[in-house]
């Protein structure tokens, strides 16, 4: 399930990304890496949370943005 965000909280997701993921090396995702290096998918995104490693295992960590972000996708 893909999480929509909004314009305003992107800074800070690709921030969260390149601070805290384990998987984010230089902007590139380890998780897609066949053997050449492949752009973090999540730092591309500016209208949704499609990495489900970052959704489950960086986003909660930020409580105040992952209830947010929570919630706006609940109500619709």
């Amino acid at each position: 399930m893909v999480l929509k965000i909004k314009a305003n909280q992107v800074d800070r997701i690709h921030r969260l990304v390149r601070e805290q993921c384990a998987n984010c090396i230089g902007d590139n995702c380890l998780l897609l890496d066949d053997g050449e290096e492949h752009k973090c998918v999540q730092l591309l995104c500016i209208s949704g949370i499609y990495c489900n490693y970052f959704k489950e295992a960086v986003l909660p960590a930020e409580t105040k943005l992952y209830e947010q972000i929570q919630k706006q996708n609940l109500l619709k």
